[in-house]
């Protein structure tokens, strides 16, 4: 796979497409969603954090 600046620019602008629906769609539902993530503890948080980032690295080596 040949990974050029046109692909992240691709992969950036889609991931601000994404992270902007939901405060777009519902912004009082984005609130209170983010409130419920606030009273998380740090290992909570950081264990999302992690299952999110072996989520995307499967993803990338599925598709490289």
């Amino acid at each position: 796979m040949d990974l050029n600046s046109d692909v992240l620019w691709t992969a950036f602008g889609l991931m601000l497409v994404f992270e902007g629906l939901m405060p777009f769609a519902s912004p009082e539902g984005w609130r209170k969603k983010m409130m419920q993530i606030l009273a998380l503890h740090n290992g909570q948080i950081r264990f999302f954090g992690l299952a999110l980032v072996l989520t995307g690295v499967l993803i990338l080596w599925w598709l490289g």
